[in-house]
């Protein structure tokens, strides 16, 4: 029997992908008569509080469909791109066997490497990853001045027990990459090395295509309008909670960030809205480079939907 083809929409942040994911799986629907269920592939939608920071799809739209993985955890709760990929594919497998179409959105390439591929190229000199474990570094040498290196080892043992066993010597720099590839993408790295999980799907992954300037535009345009849809207030109400992106890495995101050093005193509130834009723009820039190194991504328009509706 044929493994099921699930279709897998990226892109950069604001380049559509929402609507594009709503218009095909009417389409599915329509094709079909099967129910199409949504399964979002960002890293910062999937926590509650922030859907206007986060750009997280309107009530109106979750409500066409059933989404997953939008608006379900706390902002202290840690979630990583190994639970997404081993959760996503579990449910992927469920919704299959009840006769619905799964169809899987999202900007995240960590989430969507694990969950289409099962590993990431750790080795990549991607810069956007090379980020994630430069600051998740900097939180393990936090961490073995304040608990002492005795508690890495421990951290090592309990999640990657196959790296622990097979060092014959314990080299400290050996310990903080094994135990930063496991924190950034949930996975160990002995299963990195392996690279053998098992996937029950074939991926149909389309990137939307949008000219640099015009996503540069709705990245300018889409600031003002969550500006002015209350993100500033969003974030505002969070900080009189005690959260803060120092501390929550819920938070540690664009929009945010800026958002809470404007609230600080650190910055004004037009350099505050300046930066958004800017941060946002390189991000983008930063997922397309992401996204274009995989040859399976096929490009198309941001309203190529009637094709991908042939399910």
């Amino acid at each position: 029997m044929p493994e099921p083809k699930v279709i897998v929409i990226t892109g950069p942040t604001a380049s559509g992908k929402t609507a594009l994911a709503l218009n095909t799986a009417e389409k599915i629907e329509q094709n079909t008569g099967k129910i199409v269920e949504i399964i979002s592939a960002d890293s910062r939608q999937v926590f509650k509080h922030i859907p206007i920071t986060t750009a997280q799809p309107s009530t109106e739209e979750l409500n066409r469909f059933k989404h997953h993985f939008v608006n379900t955890l706390e902002l202290n709760e840690e979630f990583n791109a190994g639970d997404f990929g081993s959760e996503a594919r579990t449910l992927i497998d469920r919704l299959f066997s009840e006769g619905r179409i799964p169809l899987v959105v999202g900007g995240s390439g960590l989430y969507i490497n694990s969950l289409v591929y099962g590993f990431f190229e750790i080795g990549s000199d991607d810069k956007l990853l090379d980020e994630k474990f430069k600051t998740k570094r900097e939180e393990i040498y936090k961490a073995k001045e304040e608990k002492g290196f005795e508690y890495l080892l421990a951290e090592l043992k309990t999640h990657d027990p196959v790296t622990f066993d097979k060092m014959k010597e314990i080299k400290e720099r050996r310990v903080i990459r094994a135990l930063e590839v496991f924190y950034v993408t949930g996975i160990p790295i002995s299963v990195h090395h392996k690279k053998k999980i098992k996937i029950n799907f074939l991926a149909d992954m389309y990137g939307i295509q949008i000219e640099r300037s015009e996503l540069y535009a709705g990245i300018n345009n889409r600031t003002e309008v969550m500006l002015s849809n209350g993100m500033l207030e969003e974030i505002e109400s969070l900080k009189s909670k005690g959260y803060h992106y120092r501390t929550h890495n819920s938070l540690n995101t664009v929009g945010a960030r800026e958002i809470f050093d404007f609230l600080d005193g650190v910055i004004t509130k037009e350099r505050m809205t300046e930066l958004i834009k800017q941060n946002t723009r390189r991000f983008a820039k930063r997922q397309l480079t992401w996204f274009r190194r995989d040859e399976n991504i096929k490009w198309i328009g941001p309203t190529a939907f009637a094709s991908l509706g042939m399910h």
